[in-house]
């Protein structure tokens, strides 16, 4: 069976490599939409956080035997950790001031961190292998289902749509909007607004690690599969809306989906069609697509 020329089961299967790279849009994207929605910062560092995660979970396994899914929790958790270093030592002494001085300063922590793993691993890529128990693959009837790809897809979606329920919805998430929007206020009422920010910090950098361990068995674990990432998905979440949890979400997946029908119909364009949908957005809403206009 074909669908405008091009054989179903090919179609199928870019689709689902534009899934599985949709999910990792996602989960970087939201975790920038939190820091840049509840802290006010452009964390340029998204991408070499995400790259630590997949490299700690690549040396858990190679220099101390540590599994696949120890390594998924254990890495986001230093990430996490090394993230709220940062904040403590240096970003929260620039909330006030610019955006470029933020900017400037997570472009900074990128270039050291990439130079660091790079002096000591090189440019070439480590392999990680897939779990044993999600080795293989499921025949659907009309394709074959990779099994580490749609684990892949099922974690993101659980990640992503867990941490938009905390924030949107719950009690905490309210805090947290509140914390940022009047710290003051907040503070009057028993809440360590501080503290607050700089676990919010953590837990974004977080997201960006997770989703490097989940990418480490996908790609080649480099030095560099950070900064090959980070401008589309600075894309993402300029199309999503700035700040919009929902909206990174949404248009991570979306995006994904759209360079995957690219590449089965005109593949020249699958590296620039996010970017052409970002200058038809941002022409026609200016905020993004989820974004609130100020």
């Amino acid at each position: 069976m074909e669908i405008f020329g091009i054989p179903l089961q090919a179609m199928l299967s870019q689709l689902l490599l534009g899934l599985v790279n949709g999910s990792f849009y996602a989960m970087l994207s939201l975790g920038l939409a939190v820091i840049f929605g509840l802290l006010n910062v452009i964390n340029f560092a998204h991408g070499a956080l995400y790259m630590m995660g997949a490299f700690f979970a690549w040396m858990g396994l190679t220099y101390f035997g540590v599994n696949y899914w120890v390594m998924l929790i254990v890495a986001p958790l230093l990430v996490g950790v090394f993230g709220i270093v940062i904040e403590k030592t240096m970003l929260r002494w620039l909330y006030k001031l610019d955006h470029v001085y933020g900017l400037l300063l997570t472009f900074g922590i990128t270039l050291l961190l990439e130079g660091v793993f790079r002096s000591i691993y090189g440019v070439s890529g480590q392999p990680y292998s897939v779990p044993d128990a999600l080795t293989g693959a499921t025949n659907l009837g009309f394709m074959i289902l990779p099994n580490y790809r749609a684990w892949v897809v099922v974690a993101s979606l659980v990640v992503c749509f867990a941490t938009w329920f905390v924030i949107e919805k719950t009690k905490l998430g309210a805090y947290l909007r509140a914390g940022t929007e009047n710290p003051k206020l907040v503070e009057a009422f028993g809440i360590n607004v501080p503290l607050m920010v700089t676990l919010t910090y953590g837990f974004g950098v977080a997201l960006a690690a997770f989703a490097g361990v989940l990418a480490a068995p996908v790609i080649q674990v480099s030095p560099l599969m950070g900064s090959n990432l980070i401008i589309t998905v600075f894309a993402v979440v300029v199309i999503g809306g700035m700040g919009s949890i929902l909206g990174s979400i949404l248009t991570g997946l979306g995006l994904g989906i759209i360079e995957g029908l690219t590449r089965v119909f005109y593949p020249e364009a699958s590296a620039t069609v996010v970017f052409v949908v970002m200058a038809i957005v941002l022409m026609i809403r200016p905020a993004g697509l989820f974004g609130k206009e100020k």
